[in-house]
């Protein structure tokens, strides 16, 4: 979608931005857009985007790329079942998600006010601040602004991405808590499932406990 060329095809820019970050190859990436081009004859996969609710009603979104929707959908909806959820129609939750950016900067790649000056003067709308790292939000509009504001800069960051954000959040605690995150563990393992998002809000003990439960 948009052709082939990253510097006309900014979501395909994007993509290989992504791609860079982790490493990939760069053979590899030329053969995959040569292939979403028709250049190399291949397998046709479709975009999609499923819409669902978890345990104690949280609020999924997973973007799918597929060559059979129809076994696709069997599959997402068989996990949901397994996990007490359910497969919903388009539109029941996207609304509770805005698309942002989000920058994730470690602090020795640069001295952080600088960082935060640099972010802020491209349009960037919120800097959260760990131990290690800066987390820059933008929206979708300023993303790519705020990136090329580090790139100029030679400041490297370890992601950057478009994200779905949830606008608010549910509590999950004991049995809803286990099968959600067995659940998301379930969904992001499928292969054509290419990101989940949800606004469950689960606490650092109940991870650590559902955590240990998988151990034993």
């Amino acid at each position: 979608m948009g052709g082939g060329d990253p510097n006309g095809n900014p979501r395909l820019r994007r993509v290989v931005d992504e791609a860079r970050n982790i490493n990939m190859p760069l053979d590899n990436i030329t053969r995959a857009i040569k292939r979403g081009t028709g250049e190399i004859e291949g397998v046709s996969y479709e975009e999609m985007v499923y819409e669902g609710y978890g345990p104690g009603g949280v609020a999924i979104l997973i973007e799918i790329l597929t060559d059979n929707k129809n076994r696709t959908a069997a599959e997402i909806r068989k996990i949901f079942q397994k996990r007490s959820g359910n497969l919903g129609s388009a539109g029941c939750v996207a609304w509770m998600f805005e698309r942002k950016g989000v920058i994730v900067v470690t602090k020795n790649a640069a001295p952080s006010e600088r960082v935060m000056d640099l972010a802020i003067e491209a349009g960037a709308e919120d800097i959260e601040e760990d131990d290690n790292s800066l987390t820059i939000k933008t929206d979708q509009k300023t993303f790519d602004a705020v990136k090329k504001g580090l790139d100029d800069q030679k400041i490297r960051y370890d992601l950057a991405s478009l994200s779905m954000e949830p606008q608010n959040t549910v509590k999950l605690s004991g049995k809803d808590a286990d099968q959600m995150l067995h659940l998301m563990e379930e969904l992001e393992d499928h292969e054509d499932v290419q990101k989940v998002y949800a606004n469950f809000d689960i606490s650092e003990e109940e991870m650590e406990r559902v955590a240990l439960q998988g151990a034993a």
